[in-house]
């Protein structure tokens, strides 16, 4: 497959594309505006203001890189007026409640974010000119059940807590906009289920990695509820070129329209155990206690996908090893704290990124991992 990076054939497409990310303030969000502006797009921005503080958007500038705009995608009216000002061709939905334990103690706000939001976004591209491909994001919690198998893209939709349940009804949502409206209009609509993503620049509440740095910035150990809960854990960088590559051959008519999951390498799902242990080394200190695993309100506890789809259709795989991912994302922090530029280190790791995904070299098979 050719190459699709910067520099290649994937400069000269999204060179002058007039793109829309909602959720441009986010972890993920500003990735994504930082990494289209390098990419020469024009980039709409429209989502709530950042949520924490510290916080990527900030840090990094990121309202330097694109016409941005605070509006809450709840409000269909000021959203529609946006997204037709704008007249995308490309639309990257990102924008949610994105906290599982956020959405127990808001479960309304977060169908109301999370689903109307998505319609509304869904309904804002219905009959507008131009548009030619919708990338919605998802999560790799749609899925039903707490199987002991990756999840595929054809597998039962659900969800136990109002986080995933939410993005399970966006799902649908999407298909159903997809079917009833937007494929008539020529529109190719995808939904993308990450894995669980790390990386420099995130600062949300009841993130592993965020937790993990601030405990240990502060000198305090780090309380772990579920050390043994399994996730696809990727840098956030993997699913971002993902949704890239994704849509440049869904306006290429080289990939079809409908789900996709984005995540490791079979097998490559790790404990939070794993991770914590691979982060704390990495940043070279760090206290942890491990609890019993019953704090808290439910969550699943065995979570892993099946990206093979991606892989064969977008002809993509992983860059990074989970060692690795961990080891940029720490390095990150680090660098960060003693006065480097977040936008510089964010640049620096896309262009790693970049040149691993010319090289065609995947990421090395994880080896086993030692718990301290």
């Amino acid at each position: 497959m050719e190459n699709l990076v910067a520099g290649a054939a994937d400069a000269a497409f999204w060179r002058g594309k007039r793109v829309l990310v909602t959720g441009h303030s986010g972890f993920k969000g500003s990735w994504m505006t930082l990494w289209l502006n390098r990419l020469s797009a024009n980039v709409t921005g429209i989502s709530l203001p950042p949520a924490s503080a510290p916080n990527l958007f900030t840090e990094a500038h990121i309202e330097t890189l694109c016409q941005s705009h605070f509006c809450d995608i709840r409000d269909n009216e000021a959203l529609a007026g946006l997204v037709r000002g704008a007249q995308p061709e490309i639309a990257f939905h990102l924008a949610a409640q994105p906290l599982v334990r956020a959405s127990y103690r808001e479960p309304r706000a977060t169908f109301a974010a999370n689903v109307m939001g998505t319609v509304n976004v869904l309904d804002a591209l219905r009959g507008l000119a131009g548009v030619r491909v919708a990338v919605m994001v998802t999560t790799d919690k749609v899925y039903r059940a707490d199987a002991r198998q990756p999840y595929a893209e054809d597998d039962a939709l659900g969800g136990h807590d109002p986080y995933s349940a939410s993005k399970a009804a966006c799902e649908m949502a999407i298909a159903s906009y997809r079917e009833s409206f937007l494929a008539a209009q020529g529109v190719a609509v995808a939904s993308a289920r990450a894995g669980n993503v790390i990386g420099g620049g995130d600062w949300s509440e009841d993130r592993l990695i965020p937790d993990a740095v601030r405990a240990w910035r502060a000198g305090r150990p780090l309380d772990i509820r579920r050390p043994q809960a399994v996730r696809p854990w990727q840098h956030v960088l993997e699913p971002l070129f993902g949704y890239l590559i994704l849509a440049q051959l869904l306006w290429q008519q080289r990939a079809p329209a409908g789900a996709y999951n984005f995540g490791p390498n079979s097998g490559d799902a790790a404990s939070v155990r794993d991770v914590i242990e691979l982060a704390r080394r990495a940043y070279g200190h760090g206290e942890v206690h491990y609890g019993n695993g019953c704090e808290g309100p439910h969550e699943a506890a065995w979570l892993a996908l099946d990206a093979g789809k991606a892989r064969a259709v977008l002809g993509i795989a992983p860059r990074f090893s989970l060692p690795q991912a961990i080891e940029r994302t720490m390095t990150w922090y680090r660098a960060h704290r003693e006065g480097a530029d977040a936008r510089g280190l964010c640049e620096a790791d896309i262009a790693a990124f970049e040149a691993l995904a010319a090289s065609g070299n995947p990421a090395p098979v994880r080896p086993a991992i030692a718990v301290a």
